[in-house]
């Protein structure tokens, strides 16, 4: 998808639709869904080489959800893809259904069960090792948490990436500033974030993380065959799109109320009709 007005309104559809996926399941972590759907949309629709008819295809693009609880934007957009019936969104969360609370491989375009949190960059530098010595092209993305980089195996994930030059390796991560237990600096402070990055040797971007346009450009800039993994320390707004939702903690896990629902659905719809 080229078009950049189209990608910005493909997000407003993700949003509705994973809103609307919270609502029927009764469970979902909203706030952090909603603040990573700009990149989600511009990975999946922009960015990266993937097929949904070859969910396996061995040259496809790698994602890797580390922050698995917030899937809902995720499942929506493999759904859309055409990965498995959009029908199927309607069963999140309930008994049997494979679309549970975190990515599973059970579901077709998941690379990776994920949910303890921490794990997904480890994975994402394997993936990425084993491409080049298999010497294939494909690239790999991590999209992870700000609270989720208190987690030690997130540097030592980050030392050996470095020392391993892998330049195929892009980590993204979703800097709202808000964790299940509040702000992030005051649970346990990061910053200085690319400063740490930097002195284990990636390259690091500082990245709009809701402005698609910023995003696309940004992703597209790098250079994968180089020697370098890349960071992009995404600035997002936990609950975007969702005036009532926006930089409050409580909407990290949360189910709007029948009146809250109907207002939530009335403000994306606004951003379509604008």
């Amino acid at each position: 998808m080229d078009n950049l007005k189209d990608l910005t309104t493909k997000a407003t559809k993700i949003r509705i639709n994973l809103i609307k996926m919270i609502k029927t399941a009764k469970t979902g972590h909203t706030g952090g869904a909603l603040s990573s759907v700009d990149i989600l949309v511009s990975l999946f629709y922009r960015i990266m080489k993937i097929d949904a008819n070859k969910p396996d295809w061995a040259e496809r693009d790698r994602f890797l959800l580390s922050k698995g609880h917030s899937v809902e934007g995720y499942l929506c957009i493999l759904a859309d893809l055409g990965f498995f019936p959009e029908s199927e969104l309607a069963t999140f969360s309930a008994y049997k259904s494979r679309l549970i609370g975190h990515p599973t491989r059970k579901v077709p375009g998941i690379e990776m069960n994920t949910g303890a949190l921490g794990h997904g960059l480890s994975v994402g530098v394997g993936m990425a090792i084993a491409a080049k010595k298999l010497g294939q092209q494909h690239r790999v993305f991590t999209l992870m948490g700000d609270g989720e980089q208190a987690e030690g195996s997130i540097w030592e994930a980050a030392m050996a990436a470095g020392h391993y030059k892998l330049g195929n390796l892009v980590a993204i991560v979703d800097r709202n500033y808000l964790q299940i237990s509040g702000n992030t600096e005051k649970v346990m402070s990061i910053d200085p974030l690319a400063d740490k990055y930097e002195s284990f040797g990636w390259n690091t971007l500082d990245v709009a993380g809701n402005n698609i346009s910023e995003l696309c450009s940004t992703l597209e800039s790098i250079d994968y065959s180089g020697e370098k993994p890349t960071v992009l320390i995404a600035k997002t707004t936990k609950g975007k799109g969702v005036s009532f939702m926006e930089n409050n903690a409580k909407w990290h896990h949360g189910v709007p109320k029948d009146d809250e629902y109907a207002t939530a659905l009335a403000e994306l719809n606004s951003f379509l009709n604008a």
